[in-house]
């Protein structure tokens, strides 16, 4: 039976938080903060980003600023545009925003396509996103491309809407339980939850082990065997 396979692209389809965490690695050991620890500053930098982010949104622009921050309020001081350079350096290939796709994916979207309807449903600053998804050479794949500022239930029920979409035959495929899972469940979508050890620390939440409608895989290429 053909199916409406929706997808996450951030460390989904594409490596993302990995570089971000990187970035955050380079920003700490050069910070050489005298008196805490790696562990206080991420901590930190966790606070001052989860703020960040619910104010302004989210991109590579909205993350600097958040390194910039932190060093701010660790140091108790403003920081310098030498500073700013410095942290934009380390930043280097989110600015440029270069893609990683993961293992199996090309292949596997390209059977998928074959026998399912695919849709693409990313959140993020606009523009940036676009950007990502332009260059990743998989865009030919979707039946529609969609980004949102945010992943909530509302954006699940509206996409349903705009697609006429049958939720029973419509599945959300991602590797975070906050914004790809809980939300397409509460929406009456099922979904396919690919974790990623580097997912993103504010995209963490519990899921019900006991729900029937989340199909629980360990690798991209696993599809093959469900769709």
């Amino acid at each position: 039976m053909r199916q409406t396979l929706i997808f996450d692209a951030d460390d989904t389809l594409w490596h993302n938080n990995v570089l971000f965490e990187r970035v955050i690695a380079d920003f700490i050991e050069w910070l050489a903060h005298p008196s805490l620890d790696h562990a206080a500053i991420r901590s930190i930098f966790n606070d001052v980003e989860r703020l960040n982010t619910a104010t302004h949104g989210y991109g590579s622009l909205v993350f600097l600023g958040s390194l910039a921050d932190t060093l701010e309020r660790t140091l108790d001081r403003p920081a310098t545009e030498a500073d700013r350079a410095q942290i934009a350096d380390f930043a280097v290939a989110l600015l440029e925003h270069r893609v990683e796709l993961i293992e199996d994916v090309p292949q596997t979207l390209i059977a998928l396509a074959q026998r399912h309807d695919l849709l693409l449903l990313t959140k993020g600053e606009a523009a940036e996103q676009r950007r990502k998804i332009e260059v990743s050479g998989i865009a030919q794949h979707f039946r529609s491309l969609n980004v949102v500022p945010e992943k909530n239930v509302s954006v699940y029920e509206d996409l349903v809407a705009a697609e006429s979409l049958n939720p029973d035959r419509t599945w959300m495929i991602g590797n975070s339980p906050k914004s790809d899972i809980l939300p397409a469940r509460q929406a009456g979508l099922r979904a396919v939850f690919i974790p990623n050890e580097f997912t993103w620390v504010l995209e963490e939440a519990a899921l019900d082990d006991a729900d029937p409608g989340v199909l629980r895989l360990d690798r991209f290429g696993q599809l093959l065997e469900h769709f």
